[in-house]
């Protein structure tokens, strides 16, 4: 059972949330796709013309427009399954927060290209993306504390873990430096957009609790005034401990 605001989302809003991933995932591969069509038609210049170059800084908006473009058929096949995967896992639980992790995912891997890449090559590509979904759907049930989405983490983690090769410095023909950056944006996400709401089986183990030591103060016998200990019997039951 999931929640949101504190109300617990019964298992139709669940299925709902899930479709929704489901065409919020496909109609962004299909973006992609079909700017692909377009790259290749003209021989990838804008591949070459919106990619992020390191130090430049008229590049520099294009961290957001990189992700959107692919130098090759074979690289926007090797981002394609990986994306739409760990990207359904990571909008599924809501589309929202899903388009808020998204773009700051953009924003980490693409920055840590321009800040930190050496050389001028332009680098494009939608596996900053995938890395940072992954790093999202591993730790996001640790930090909402939901128990299927820890499990989720861990079947990805251990299936997947071999993706890390790849975002560690010298790692040579891909851009490790932009995989690095998605993993970095998806773990602060999934601690920025985690559940902040109060788990809401909390609330009445707290009020059967009260309501139990109300009872027992209300069913305590009472101590005359004129007893020996009657100040320390009063201080106790003040503490509950009556």
């Amino acid at each position: 059972m999931s929640k949101t605001e504190g109300t617990p989302v019964s298992s139709e809003q669940v299925i709902a949330e899930a479709r929704k991933a489901f065409f919020t995932m496909f109609a962004f591969l299909a973006i992609v796709w079909l700017v692909q069509l377009a790259n290749a038609a003209q021989d990838y210049g804008p591949a070459r013309d919106y990619g992020v170059t390191s130090g430049d800084v008229g590049s520099l908006p294009h961290v957001l427009s990189a992700p959107f473009l692919h130098w090759s058929w074979a690289h926007i096949e090797s981002n394609s399954g990986p994306l739409f995967v760990f990207g359904f896992l990571a909008a599924y639980r809501g589309v929202a927060r899903f388009l808020g992790l998204s773009l700051l995912v953009a924003l980490t891997s693409g920055t840590a290209v321009w800040l930190l890449e050496q050389g001028d090559a332009v680098t494009v590509g939608a596996s900053g993306l995938v890395y940072g979904y992954f790093a999202y759907v591993v730790v996001r049930g640790l930090f909402d504390r939901h128990l299927i989405d820890t499990l989720i983490g861990l079947v990805m983690a251990a299936s997947f873990a071999y993706l890390l090769t790849t975002a560690v410095p010298g790692t040579p023909g891909v851009s490790w430096l932009g995989h690095l950056g998605g993993l970095v944006g998806g773990l602060v996400g999934a601690w920025l957009f985690r559940d902040r709401a109060p788990r809401p089986e909390a609330a009445p183990a707290l009020a059967t609790a009260a309501a139990a030591r109300t009872s027992k103060r209300r069913s305590a016998p009472s101590t005359p005034a004129d007893h020996p200990r009657a100040d320390l019997h009063k201080e106790l039951d003040d503490l509950g401990l009556l």
